[in-house]
Formats: C-alpha cells, structure tokens, sequence
C-alpha cells in the first residue's frame, strides 16, 4: 500500500507515498496478539487432530487383533459358561441377604414391641406418681386449710383471752369499788348506829369476811379462766405442732415425688428417643431392604436377560454346527465319490499302459479312416458326464433344554 497511486482520476491531486508509509507501517499490538493466538490455536488442534488419528490408527490395529484373537479362541473348543450356576448363587446370596434384613426387622420388631411394653408401664407408673402426687397436693391444701383454720382459731382463742383479761381486771376493779363502796356504808353505819344507838359495832371482821369471800371468788374464777386457757393454747400448740410436723412431711413427700416424676420424665424421654431411633433404623431397614430386593430383582431380570441370549447363542451355535457338520459330511461323501471316479480311470489307464505300444501315427496312416476314427474315440478317455452326482446328507437333531442335551437323532437322505 505504500507504493499504490491514487485511482481517483477526477481529483488532480497527487499522493506522496512517504505519508501514506508512515500512516499505515504500525501495526495494531493487539490484533497481532489475537493473530498469534488463533495461530496457536490451529496449531494446537492440528495437533490434536493428528493424535486423534494416531489414536483411530492404534485403535483398528487393537481391532485387528482383537478380531484375530477372536477368531482364534472360536476355532478352539467353546466354552461352556457356568451362567446358571452364577446366577444361582448370586439369587442365593441375594436371598440369605434379604432373609438376614428379615430376621433384623424381626428383631427391632420385637424391641420395638418391648420398648413400647416398657414405655407404657412407665406411662402408667407416671400417671399414678401423677394421681398421688395430685391427692398429695389436695392433702397438702386440705391441711394448709386446716392449719389455717387452727391459726385462726389460735388467733381467736387469744384474743378472747386477752377479752377475759380486760374483763377480769374490769371485775376486779369493779369489785375494788364495790369494797371501797361498802367499807364507806360501813362507816357511815356505825358512825349513825353510834350516834342513834350509841352501840359499838366491828364491821371490820365482816368487811373482812366478804372481802375475802369476793377475792377468793375472782382468784378461783381467773384460775378457772387461767387454767382453761392455758389448757387450751396447749392444745392449740400442740395440733398446730402436729400440723407443722405433718406439713413438713408432706412437703417432704411432695419433694420426693417431684425428683421422682423427673426421673420418670427422663426415663420417658429416654425411652421416647430410643422408639424414635428404633422407628428410623426399621425405616431404613426396610428402605434398605426394598432397594436391596429391587437391586437383586434387577440383577435377576438382566441375567436372565444374559441367560435367554446364551441360550439363544448357544442354540445358534448348535444350528451352525449341524448345518457344517451336514456341509462336511456332503462334501466327504462327493470327495470318496470323486475318489473312486480316480481310481477307476487310474486302472483304466494302466491297463492301456500294459497293452503293445505302436506308433500311433502309423497306425492311424495305415488304417482306413473309419477304423482310425473308432481307435481315436477308444484312445480319448471319455469325458466326464453331465449328469450331477446324488449327494447323500446326513441330517442330525440335537434337542436342548437350560444348555443340556435332551435327544439326539440322525438320519441319511439322498439328494
């Protein structure tokens, strides 16, 4: 491009070629970059093309001889495969498998039945641990009330009690003023029977007397009241300690029960978890087992498959077998026929050889025409005829059943 001319012939300018070299000599980096590697490229799966065909050339070559290698192992003896007997035992493993997976399925049936038996007994023993400690509690409120209903009653006993104290001290005082009141009538009597009757009379001794009567009175009465009292919040101490003492050990059973029915709530979550687990192994066992059967089932159905085609092989192979074996036998019976047309012109040319020789030229010279004419069609051995030779065949059935021999029979046929 550097040395082209404008074609352009309308426009009378000229093109210098030394603005149009340096315009056009850099080359783009990176289109030579991606020209270079599409050139690798090609390379490369050229290379790749060439170790393809070496390896199609290695592979007919391992054809070839693989072919050869066939072809020599069919003109040996065939093999009678043993399909049966690989499928039968494999049917067997398969089958002391699946009789294994049933005996396990048994087997966490059986624990599975225990652990369920087991589950509920404990759920039965928690439903009675439940109902005693359900009449535990309904003891333990029935005894709260009661203990309440005593405490309360405490409460009223003392408070009647400080009621009769107040009364007591209200009589006391009061019985106070009414000896103070009688002393002062007292008094005031004998100061008037001493001015009306001038006698001298000792009410102090009665004074005394009644004093005493009415102190001996309350003494026994606050006694009375003292003793019964104290009898009483004696007793109230004593049902209220009883109750305390009866109150501890229902607490103290309520407590046993609670570690009790924690225990038992262990033990069924225990149990619950262990069905759970046992439940999961038989699921997996039987799904185990399913996709075993069904893998053996399969494996079955292509050797049997495997079978049907050997069999049929098998039966194909006897079918080309007989068919040779009538071919060899045709072509013995035509090569013995042949054999005898030999010999018999091998003796037929010997006893001309012991006959005189003459020249047969001048035989044929001297004779007339006609009679060397009938020595010459003596002389010629005759042509073989155009008749075609009958061909004995030799038809063998052979029977199988499974890849045994059942019956076998033959017999001859001229064809």
């Amino acid at each position: 491009m550097a040395n082209s001319k404008p074609s352009d012939s309308r426009s009378g300018l000229k093109t210098n070629p030394a603005l149009l070299k340096n315009s056009n000599a850099d080359i783009d980096p990176i289109d030579h970059q991606n020209k270079s590697k599409e050139k690798d490229q090609i390379v490369g799966l050229n290379n790749k093309f060439v170790d393809f065909i070496e390896k199609v050339r290695r592979l007919e070559e391992q054809n070839k001889v693989l072919e050869t290698r066939l072809k020599i192992l069919l003109e040996q003896e065939s093999y009678e495969g043993k399909i049966n007997e690989i499928v039968d035992e494999l049917s067997n493993n398969l089958q002391r498998q699946i009789d294994g997976l049933e005996l396990d399925r048994q087997k966490l049936l059986s624990e599975l039945d225990r652990t369920q038996s087991d589950v509920d007994h404990n759920k039965k023993v928690y439903e009675g641990e439940i109902q005693a400690k359900t009449d535990a509690e309904n003891e333990f409120v029935v005894t709260k009330k009661d203990m309440d209903d005593t405490y309360l009653h405490k409460v009223d006993v003392e408070l009647e009690l400080e009621e009769l104290t107040s009364e007591l001290d209200f009589l006391k005082r009061g019985y106070d003023e009414e000896i103070k009141e009688l002393q002062s009538q007292v008094q005031n009597d004998t100061v008037v029977l001493a001015v009306d009757n001038a006698r001298v009379l000792d009410m102090n001794e009665v004074i005394d007397q009644v004093k005493a009567q009415y102190e001996d009175m309350a003494a026994r009465g606050r006694e009375e009241a003292e003793h019964w009292h104290q009898k009483r919040i004696n007793d109230i101490s004593n049902e209220a300690g009883k109750h305390e003492q009866d109150l501890r050990e229902v607490r103290k059973e309520i407590a046993e029960l609670q570690r009790h029915i924690q225990r038992l709530n262990s033990e069924i979550d225990a149990l619950r978890r262990q069905k759970e687990n046992l439940g999961k192994a038989i699921t997996d066992a039987e799904h185990n087992g399913e996709h075993a059967r069904e893998d053996a089932k399969a494996q079955i159905r292509l050797l049997e498959g495997a079978l049907k085609k050997a069999k049929q092989d098998m039966a194909r192979q006897v079918r080309e077998y007989q068919e040779l074996m009538n071919l060899k036998l045709a072509l013995d019976i035509e090569i013995a026929t042949y054999r005898k047309l030999l010999e018999g012109e091998e003796m037929r040319l010997a006893e001309n050889n012991r006959a005189p020789w003459r020249n047969p030229a001048n035989q044929m010279d001297d004779q007339p025409q006609s009679k060397r004419g009938q020595d010459l069609h003596k002389a010629t051995p005759p042509a073989p005829s155009n008749k075609t030779p009958k061909k004995t065949v030799l038809i063998k059935t052979i029977e199988t059943k499974d890849g045994k021999v059942i019956s076998e029979s033959s017999h001859i046929s001229e064809e």
